[in-house]
Order: structure tokens, then sequence, then C-alpha cells
């Protein structure tokens, strides 16, 4: 079952690089996660990472169609460091719950894939609203993709991403949690509680950069083929440890609210 299931890894994988989704590091760190995930929580684990990936891949093309306005620091196609800031912490609760089997850690396993799902949504859900986003900190409108900033549209698709990937895990796992609505008020609630963090996280500390040229404030180093100035933020907090904290966040709020309620 396990060399299946490993070669189900690496085919979509190869799915993803085929369709520019994933960068060859990319693919290659996609692999190492999915079997991990394969190795620790089976079937189930390798079908909710699934779950993620496609879905996510699905709300990517749909929102390819809005231009790049040179905000975010990267495209579509997701690098190594990428890939595991959005299921490194699953691949290693995974490994965990391998070790030691218990249902706090299948909620932390899902939580955390809840919060990158939730994640992913609102960002690539959110660009598409009617009105600029709101930034939770400064507490003003700032162009469509910048960090620290929500969108009415976007926290709906958030919350909806979330309650995707929990209700698939539900489907999956129906007979491990103890009381299936509980798990999914609360399971829920920590993927887009992970996003949350994400926002927050991104508002305060996340590097931002001004461009010499056009003045544009971006998470890019260079911008119209120029060095861009930092001018707020950690030079190493960008994007990437962003949604590491949110899907560390998500996996968190997951295990504890699970300890407490379930």
């Amino acid at each position: 079952m396990i060399i299946l299931l490993l070669f189900g890894v690496v085919l979509i994988a190869l799915l993803a690089y085929y369709k520019k989704k994933l960068t060859f590091s990319g693919a290659i760190t996609a692999v190492v996660v999915g079997s991990l995930i394969s190795i620790g929580l089976g079937l189930f684990g390798l079908l909710l990472l699934g779950a993620f990936f496609f879905s996510s891949m699905i709300i990517g093309s749909i929102a390819s169609s809005k231009k790049d306005l040179g905000i975010v620091d990267k495209g579509q196609r997701r690098d190594a460091t990428q890939v595991l800031a959005n299921g490194g912490v699953s691949a290693i609760i995974a490994i965990v719950y391998f070790i030691f089997p218990s249902e706090l850690f299948i909620c932390g396993f899902v939580a955390s894939l809840a919060a990158a799902n939730s994640d992913t949504w609102a960002s690539e859900i959110g660009v598409h609203s009617k009105q600029l986003p709101l930034h939770l900190i400064e507490w003003t409108r700032v162009p469509p993709g910048t960090s620290g900033a929500i969108t009415i549209l976007g926290s709906i698709a958030a919350f909806a991403g979330s309650l995707f990937i929990v209700i698939f895990s539900i489907f999956l796992w129906s007979g491990t949690f103890s009381s299936i609505y509980v798990s999914l008020i609360i399971l829920t609630l920590a993927g887009f509680l992970g996003n949350l963090f994400d926002t927050v996280l991104g508002g305060v500390w996340q590097v931002v950069y001004r461009c010499s040229q056009c003045s544009i404030e971006t998470e890019r180093r260079f911008h119209c083929n120029k060095k861009t100035i930092q001018i707020k933020g950690k030079s190493w907090m960008n994007n990437d440890f962003v949604n590491f904290g949110c899907t560390s966040f998500g996996a968190i709020i997951g295990i504890l609210a699970a300890w407490l309620f379930l």
C-alpha cells in the first residue's frame, strides 16, 4: 500500500510541475512532504493533501486572469520554500501521529491544511473584490495583493476554504472524531484563525520594499529592473515565513481546541 501511495505522490508532483504550478524544487519538496504524510497518515492524509492542492490549483487558475500588479514576491509557481511553508507543518504532525497515534494530531493536521487552504482561497479570490482591501493595522485602503489587508470577499473565501478542508476530513475520518459537529466548528475556526493570524503577522512584521522607479510598495527585492528599498518590516520575514506562521498557528489552535472540547 505505501508503495502505491508514494507512487501517487510522485504523479501528483509531476502533474503540478507539468501544469506549471510547481517549480522543479517545489516538485521535489512536494514529493518529500507528500511521502511523509503518506507514511504518517496513509491514504486519508494523502487524499486531504490532494484536496488542498487541487482546490488551490483550480482557484489559482481562476485568479490568474488578474493582472500582476508587481506587489507579491512570487508568481503562481510554488518553489520549495513555499511548499514547506504550506505543507511542512502538516508533514511534521503526520510523522508525530505515526509515532504517537492520537485524535489530537489528526485535528492538528486537518487544521494546518485548513489554514493553508483558507489563506490560499482568501488571496486568490479576494483579489477579485470590487473594493480595495482594508489594511488591518494601518486601517487604510491599499492595492490588491498587499499583505496585512482583507476584503469581505476574501474573508468569505477564507472561511469557505477552511470549511472545505474540514468537511472533506470529516468524510475521511468520520469514525475517528468523537463529535462530528464539534469537530466541524472548532477545526473550521482553527483554519480561519490561522489565516487571520497570517494577515496580522504580514501587516505588522512582513518586509515591504518601495520601488525607486515607480514608488510602488512591493514584497519584491527588485522592481522595474532596479533594486527596491526596504521601508518597513523585518528583512527575514517574507511571505513564506508568514505562511509558515499561518499553518503553525492553525495547527496549534486545532490541537488545543480538540483537547478542550473533544
